[in-house]
């Protein structure tokens, strides 16, 4: 049974709950299903894999180095997460959300960025448990992780509570490991115009509930949650052609660099408060960042960021962190 199925027949259960009418919940189920293929049939399989993103990116140069063992950088972003995540949906690696937010950092701060994914398309909270095993098993934690995942959970009719718990846990793994986390909530599946009525309604209502729930466990656990579907859906509804890509599901070149814009300020913020160091036993709740950083033009941070990267705690090697000169 494929992912929408499975939310039609959730999505049935959602609008019959407490009724006892037998041959209107088969109806309903019926119709559901059948709106199911209708999304399965809208939304274009294009057979492309996110392209390659990872390596290390420098201010003004325009191909990322390739990262090894003994390369100095000055900070290594990994992303986490699903299909979004990896940047499905874009042609280049220019346009990977990874990608954009590296680049921003390279240019606000001066600093080497190392770029890592570990997302993978099709994830849901499940795979976080891998993809944080992975990670640790590899070497040192990354100093700042960015987490996407929640449409496929929403779409494959899994628990919310069990899917935002996932998420918590696995942010405090990253924290506890000395990681900044910046959460990038549930996107609006009620922008997705290729999924038919009523179900693109139920989508919509249980992508903005997880997306309440993911908010509150990344903060508990002491990560930085960015609301993308609220603060996106509008930008998606008002102009979907561009907004998406050619498979009418994930974001385009240009919705991307939206995921960026509103990503990269809490990054900049978190990184600015970071100490470079774990934190012993589980980190405190973060507050709701300010909406004054969710804006560009934070020269403040920039400058705060700078003395960090350059300052107290050196240059990487490798992964791990070298002396000061």
């Amino acid at each position: 049974m494929d992912r929408w199925r499975t939310a039609a027949k959730a999505g049935t259960a959602a609008l019959l709950a407490g009724s006892g009418a037998g041959t209107a919940s088969w109806a309903a189920y019926t119709y559901l299903v059948w709106q199911a293929g209708v999304a399965r049939g809208q939304i274009v399989r294009t057979g492309r894999w996110p392209p390659e993103a990872d390596g290390v990116y420098t201010a003004g140069c325009a191909q990322s180095e390739r990262w090894r063992r003994g390369v100095d950088v000055d900070l290594h972003l990994m992303l986490f997460g699903d299909s979004t995540a990896a940047g499905m949906g874009c042609t280049v690696a220019d346009e990977v959300p990874g990608v954009l937010l590296a680049r921003s950092l390279a240019e606000r701060t001066g600093g080497r960025i190392r770029l890592s994914t570990k997302a993978i398309p099709g994830a849901t909270s499940r795979g976080l448990t891998g993809q944080v095993d992975a990670t640790l098993v590899a070497g040192p934690a990354p100093d700042a992780a960015v987490i996407m995942v929640g449409a496929n959970d929403v779409t494959s009719g899994m628990s919310l509570h069990g899917s935002a718990r996932r998420l918590g846990s696995a942010v405090a793994r990253l924290r506890d490991a000395g990681s900044v986390v910046v959460v990038g909530t549930c996107p609006d599946l009620g922008v997705i115009t290729a999924i038919p009525q009523p179900l693109r309604a139920i989508a919509h209502g249980w992508g903005v509930q997880l997306a309440r729930l993911q908010t509150a466990a990344a903060r508990t656990a002491g990560g930085h949650p960015v609301p993308l579907g609220r603060i996106l859906a509008s930008c998606f509804l008002e102009d979907p052609a561009t907004m998406l890509s050619d498979d009418r599901y994930h974001p385009s070149a240009a919705g991307y660099r939206l995921v960026a814009d509103r990503l990269g300020p809490a990054l900049m913020r978190a990184l600015a408060e970071w100490d470079g160091h774990s934190s012993p036993g589980r980190p405190e709740p973060v507050p709701e960042i300010a909406p004054s950083y969710q804006v560009a033009g934070t020269t403040s941070l920039e400058n705060m960021l700078r003395v960090h990267l350059h300052v107290p705690f050196g240059r990487r090697r490798g992964g791990d962190t070298a002396p000061a000169t």
